[in-house]
């Protein structure tokens, strides 16, 4: 059984920067592309970030340069450094494969940037 948990969000102030976590269990971050998404209210959720396989990266042209994706597979564990956050940057952050499966979301971590 496939589980991810995010962690790692809070209320930060504009300019500011968090580093959100996603713990892996029942799959193998090191053999899937996985990838941070985030959802606002009355809105889609959004791919973020993604790192492949083979350790290759690509943003959403509003977090170019801004956010960073990651992995540690010894720790099964993705992570997202988020610099420079802005309050359009303010939802709920989750991980997933990607493509993403339906029933691999958790519970996600909020974050909330303050203007």
């Amino acid at each position: 059984q496939v589980q991810l948990v995010e962690s790692g969000g809070g209320l930060v102030q504009a300019g500011g920067s968090l580093r959100l976590s996603c713990a892996a269990s029942g799959i193998w971050i090191s053999s899937n592309a996985m990838a941070w998404y985030r959802q606002t209210p009355g809105k889609q959720r959004e791919l973020v970030a993604r790192i492949t396989s083979g350790g290759v990266t690509a943003y959403v042209d509003s977090v170019k340069g801004r956010f960073t994706i990651s992995r540690d597979t010894a720790k099964n564990t993705v992570y997202l450094q988020m610099n420079s956050l802005q309050p359009a940057d303010t939802a709920v952050y989750y991980c997933n494969s990607q493509p993403a499966v339906p029933k691999y979301w958790g519970q996600g971590t909020q974050v909330t940037v303050s203007s």
